[in-house]
């Protein structure tokens, strides 16, 4: 299995119950495993009962796991006030205040949540040599998606921004007058370095995304919960990236066979249902279904959580380095 493990899927469909369920099972491996939850809920730490932060803190009785939760919000904040550094040394005084407004209204349209949260990823990929496995509890699929196309959009964007960039600097310096030789501007000019800077930090991105990151979905049982597993499928796959399986969560038990009256009548009819649903899922989907989990009747942590580690049918060897 690659290092990088996400999971995907629609919202309430359990993501934080697999995410948390295969991390505890390559702990338990002998995998020295971090769970990265990006999901604002952050239902981790009601997982595991106990609160995280930002930084990888070790998970109380188990010897090789460590969580962390970052928050989306913080981050953007985080992205707002070092880009506002950043472009600040860039400026005159005068120009400061002008930028910084047009800073903020630039954080405030679409995609700005996903930049700054893609920065922390690359962060969290980059400075992982401790670990052999990282586990991403996404947030719901579509800002997934989003975040996760951002690597080709973006190098392509800064692409066009160095071109126009050096294109600037060009016509400065043949705008010398006199006798005096034009000068080198393009040579350390800060913003090249910063935009070029900016272009390795996703070209890693997207090769470690391409390269070294599976991504699984957890669906459950209902058409719309299925549809939107196909959609995001499709969507992964043509960015590139490498879906494993699927995980499906929340199953109906089946009643006892002397069981009669309403309730159970009910609880066979979802059932056959969702034997519907899963064949759809076996027979229609390019990949395999490595959980069929059924609903507990309390929350999924402790022995819960055990059993659920058990029946993931997902491999915690370790790739080579």
């Amino acid at each position: 299995m690659r290092k990088f493990v996400f999971f995907g899927g629609k919202g309430g469909v359990g993501k934080t119950t697999m995410s948390s369920a295969y991390a505890l099972k390559c702990a338990r491996a002998g995998l020295r495993t971090l769970i990265v939850s990006t999901d604002p809920a952050h239902s981790t730490s009601d997982v595991f009962d106990q609160q995280f932060g930002d930084d990888p803190q070790a998970v109380s009785g188990e010897e090789n796991l460590f969580a962390m939760e970052v928050d989306p919000d913080t981050e953007v904040e985080n992205h707002l006030m070092e880009t506002k550094r950043a472009m600040g040394d860039q400026v005159s005084a005068a120009m400061v205040n002008e930028i910084d407004r047009q800073i903020e209204m630039a954080h405030q349209t679409p995609g700005a949540y996903e930049a700054a949260l893609m920065d922390r990823f690359i962060e969290v990929m980059r400075s992982s040599e401790e670990f052999d496995r990282v586990v991403f509890d996404t947030s719901p699929t579509g800002g997934t998606l989003r975040l996760l196309s951002l690597p080709d959009l973006l190098e392509g964007w800064i692409d066009r921004l160095v071109y126009k960039r050096e294109k600037s600097i060009d016509l400065y310096e043949k705008a010398a007058i006199g006798n005096n030789e034009p000068r080198r501007v393009m040579e350390g000019d800060p913003i090249l370095d910063r935009l070029r800077t900016r272009k390795r930090r996703f070209e890693f991105a997207g090769e470690t995304l391409r390269e070294d990151a599976a991504f699984f979905l957890v669906v459950n049982p209902d058409e719309l919960s299925i549809r939107e597993t196909r959609r995001a499928a499709d969507e992964l796959t043509e960015y590139g990236l490498l879906v494993r399986g699927l995980a499906v969560n929340r199953l109906t038990p089946e009643p006892e066979d002397h069981e009669e009256g309403r309730g159970a009548r009910f609880l066979r009819d979802r059932v056959e249902t969702e034997r519907e649903r899963l064949r759809e899922l076996h027979e229609e989907f390019d990949y395999p279904v490595v959980a069929e989990i059924a609903t507990r009747v309390a929350e999924v942590k402790g022995n819960f959580l055990e059993e659920v580690a058990d029946e993931l049918d997902i491999d915690v060897t370790a790739a080579p380095a």
